[in-house]
């Protein structure tokens, strides 16, 4: 039996597997009826499931020869906060929730591809189908890695993917080093001495001290940073006062810190307690920072990234396989994941982006036509790296 025999049934099942996901999205930590459609999907193919880890992730296993190595494969289950604009049959039954990040297509590419294997069985080692929660903002990944995924299913390479609209359907990119940065958040808290906006030598201005701390800020990545080190800092909420006729005795800012090098994060983190230690000092205000680290940068594997590239090519051809992509500045917490083992994270070409088709725009869907493509992808991971000598 060959995929090509697999495909013509299987996708149109997957893609409905994928829809019904989409009505009925979850969102983090809460996915708990796509992780029981989930499981009970695998253990209809006869795997090995295993509930619970991070809450609601899922896990099975495939073994296949006598191989001694193992990889896994990761797809996300977790849908965004968001208010779905769509009017097809699919689109959210949930309003303030929906699948907008196309973690939908990756649970179901995954499961298709498990489903391939099962069939297959042209691999030799074992293959970890890894159902994560929580990609978005929550860090089900480094909770999945805390609660011992890696004890629990020792693997030697770990491999993920994300649909990427913009790239044409049916590629696929591969990047070798950084791929995805790190994001931290931060919140400042201003005060000063609140009075007369008729007088304001009697008060202490918060909204000149967070302006001033404001522009420094942006100093970090146009001075402090080496150019070639890609970084953003954003501040993006300032709040202060209510009436024209009064200085407020606080400010509140927030934003975050983007790299992709874990040192530059490291010294923007540095270079921010600065600035508010001398903006204190100078406007003679109080100033308490609170600063979150988020997900850390998203590195591949050079090893991992090479296997990557040769499924890659196997599942699409040479011709369809976009190298060295710049990185993007998003953040993805694969990273727990690739901070442990050896690993490759790419980009599986979405299609146009017309009509608002875009990551976190409440018009996305994902595209069901590249869900061959992924399950190709899939498979042709474990075969490359779990050749049979």
């Amino acid at each position: 039996m060959k995929l090509d025999d697999l495909l013509p049934a299987l996708v149109p099942k997957i893609a409905a597997f994928r829809r019904d996901i989409h009505a009925h999205p979850e969102l983090a930590f809460d996915e708990h009826r796509t992780a029981q459609q989930v499981a009970d999907y695998l253990a209809g193919l006869g795997l090995e499931v295993h509930r619970g880890l991070a809450r609601t992730g899922v896990v099975a296993t495939l073994t296949a020869g006598s191989g001694a190595r193992s990889i896994g494969l990761r797809a996300d289950m977790d849908a965004l906060p968001l208010t779905e604009l769509n009017g097809f049959p699919h689109r959210s039954q949930h309003r303030g929730r929906m699948h907008a990040c196309g973690h939908d297509g990756h649970t179901a590419m995954l499961l298709g591809a498990a489903e391939a294997l099962v069939r297959l069985r042209d691999f030799d080692g074992t293959v970890v189908f890894i159902f994560q929660p929580a990609e978005e903002h929550e860090g089900g990944g480094r909770v999945m890695v805390e609660e011992g995924l890696f004890e629990r299913f020792p693997m030697q390479q770990v491999f993920g993917l994300h649909n990427w609209p913009g790239l044409p359907a049916g590629s696929i990119g591969v990047t070798d080093g950084p791929v995805m940065a790190g994001a931290d958040r931060f919140e400042i808290t201003l005060t000063g001495r609140g009075g007369h906006a008729a007088l304001p030598h009697q008060a202490v201005d918060v909204v000149v001290a967070g302006s001033a701390l404001v522009q420094a800020a942006q100093s970090l990545v146009s001075r402090q940073s080496d150019p070639l080190d890609a970084a953003v800092v954003s501040i993006t909420r300032f709040h202060a006062g209510h009436a024209d006729n009064v200085l407020p005795e606080t400010a509140q800012l927030g934003g975050t810190v983007r790299t992709l090098n874990a040192t530059v994060q490291m010294q923007l983190e540095e270079g921010l307690r600065r600035i508010c230690t001398g903006i204190e000092a100078l406007h003679d205000v109080r100033i308490e920072l609170t600063y979150e680290r988020g997900y850390p940068p998203l590195v591949n594997a050079a090893s991992a990234t090479a296997i990557a590239r040769q499924a890659a090519i196997a599942a699409v051809g040479e011709h369809a396989v976009q190298l060295n992509l710049r990185p993007s500045m998003g953040a993805e917490d694969f990273a727990y994941l690739a901070q442990v083992v050896p690993a490759s994270y790419v980009w599986l070409g979405n299609g146009p982006t017309e009509g608002g088709c875009l990551l976190h725009s409440p018009h996305y869907d994902f595209n069901d036509e590249v869900i061959a493509t992924g399950i190709r992808y899939w498979v042709e991971l474990a075969r490359q790296a779990l050749a049979r000598s």
